[in-house]
């Protein structure tokens, strides 16, 4: 298949899956039943955080948490007591336990203390020139682990590229926040380009970018994904990633 039929045929099924019926059985569902920033941000992290295995599981463990919260995430983020903390005791979702959630959430309510958006967490480790987000998500996983008592388990829940993860599930909630023009995701954050954003790589991508022959890298890591990235960004350098929206579908919905 030729780069021009290539395009054309992703291009037919970009729109076909980037549209408002999408929202409903993903997990981009749960930030979008808020309309403030922050509330978005920090429902939208979790959301990705907790997005691997079955879509409905994964939904069912954002509405346990977002319950908890009193579906005001960033209001308890800011304000929880201890007392509030005590029925999150027993939150699990897969591997992710309690441990996790309670350093994510102190880890939020400081950074929220100094600043207005989460999008800061990111985007102060990024150079606007820069050709990727490399070292957004890797500024960030050490910025979220700078402090001595942060516990070693909650580590690989945040993945980062300098142990070569392909961060799939970081890159799909920077895709959430950045990509513009897009009835899915939001594009509210605007210090990080959406030419500089990776594309999620999960086994249903790779499987249809291998197919396409646009990844031949074996393993599915940070390598791999930006090898994706770079042929995505032969089909449109300003916005690669909404490319994800027709590998997804093919892989997925069409298991092609």
């Amino acid at each position: 298949m030729n780069t021009t039929v290539l395009k054309q045929m992703l291009d037919r099924k970009v729109a076909e899956y980037d549209q408002p019926d999408f929202i409903a059985k993903d997990p981009v569902s749960i930030p979008h039943r808020f309309n403030r920033l922050q509330d978005i941000e920090i429902s939208g992290f979790f959301a990705a955080l907790f997005a691997w295995g079955n879509r409905t599981s994964i939904i069912n463990s954002c509405n346990r948490l977002l319950q908890s919260m009193d579906n005001a995430p960033y209001d308890f983020v800011r304000n929880h007591t201890e007392a509030d903390l005590k029925p999150l005791l027993t939150f699990v979702h897969r591997t992710f336990n309690a441990t996790d959630l309670f350093w994510l959430l102190h880890f939020l309510r400081q950074h929220f203390h100094n600043h207005d958006t989460l999008e800061t967490a990111f985007s102060q480790f990024i150079n606007p020139l820069s050709p990727d987000i490399t070292q957004a998500i890797s500024g960030f996983h050490d910025y979220v682990f700078a402090a001595s008592m942060a516990p070693e388990r909650t580590r690989k829940h945040i993945s980062t590229p300098a142990k070569q993860s392909a961060c799939k599930r970081l890159n799909m909630f920077l895709r959430w926040m950045v990509r513009r023009n897009s009835a899915v995701d939001f594009g509210i954050w605007r210090k990080i380009n959406p030419a500089q954003l990776v594309c999620p790589l999960d086994v249903h991508v790779a499987r249809v970018a291998r197919r396409l022959h646009l990844l031949s890298r074996k393993q599915d890591d940070w390598e791999a994904a930006l090898e994706l990235t770079a042929g995505l960004r032969q089909l449109d350098p300003t916005d690669p990633v909404r490319y994800d929206y027709a590998l997804f579908g093919l892989g997925v919905i069409e298991k092609f």
